[in-house]
């Protein structure tokens, strides 16, 4: 068990739900991700997603597509992602995730992306354009580095293919709130709660909602569902863009939304 499954665990055991927050590495630079990562921690996220951005991100709406192109503009690269995760993974307990293309893992290399995940503490994968019927050779690197590969499944997904997917998937489950690309919401799709308690059927893994969660009633409601945790996106990358000028407030203001998400969370 890597440090992703030990804080999942350890919720579990506690009767809590996961806030796991995701931003955008090197987004508008490198300190502003570290320091964000720092009042992420500070205000109580469980688990912190880390985009390594790339340029055709099919599954960002607009505000994280933005923010990659403001990270990639700024020079981020592989290399430069694991260092910022080996910073923060040695100054910081809380597990991190990357979300990413899988050209970026091709370009880099298979085997030496998931070394660098378990060298640079990374413990979870999330890779939206790779079909769980074509991940074989990513998934056995990620087990050989006890990196945790984790799939997607949506409204549409049939249940032979959820099959399919719980049966590779380890981590955690993560279900898409709703159709299309991420992005806040006003609402979520009132198919959602029965979606939820489809996978909780299928499998013990962590059960986690992402995609459109933006405010505490959401988290709320996800939880209500049946949902082990809640992962919240483009609301705080939204926040990032808008105080990009002064970046205290922009530090000050994320930290009182994470703090509220986290307090949904129960």
């Amino acid at each position: 068990m890597n440090k992703l499954g030990e804080r999942l665990s350890e919720l579990k055991r506690r009767h809590r739900k996961a806030f796991i927050a995701f931003v955008t590495a090197g987004d508008p630079t490198i300190q502003h991700t570290l320091d964000i990562a720092g009042i992420l921690d500070e205000a109580g996220a469980d688990v912190i997603e880390l985009g390594l951005p790339f340029s055709d991100p099919i599954a960002d709406g607009q505000t994280i597509q933005k923010a990659g192109e403001r990270s990639l503009a700024r020079g981020m690269n592989t290399d430069k992602y694991f260092r910022i995760t080996e910073t923060l993974s040695r100054k910081y307990d809380v597990p991190l995730v990357c979300l990413t293309y899988y050209n970026v893992i091709l370009q880099y290399g298979v085997e030496r992306f998931a070394e660098s995940c378990r060298t640079f503490g990374v413990s979870g994968v999330i890779v939206p354009d790779v079909p769980v019927e074509e991940s074989g050779e990513l998934s056995k690197a990620c087990g050989r580095n006890n990196v945790n590969l984790i799939f997607l499944v949506s409204e549409t997904t049939t249940p032979e293919r959820m099959d399919r997917i719980l049966e590779k998937a380890s981590g955690f489950v993560y279900v898409v709130a709703l159709l299309g690309t991420t992005g806040a919401r006003d609402t979520l799709s009132e198919k959602l709660g029965a979606l939820v308690r489809r996978v909780k059927r299928k499998t013990k893994l962590p059960v986690a909602v992402g995609f459109g969660i933006s405010k505490p009633e959401h988290a709320k409601k996800v939880i209500g569902y049946g949902a082990d945790a809640v992962i919240v996106g483009s609301a705080i990358v939204k926040i990032i863009e808008e105080n990009i000028s002064n970046k205290r407030r922009m530090l000050d203001r994320i930290k009182s939304f994470a703090a509220a998400m986290r307090r949904a969370c129960g």
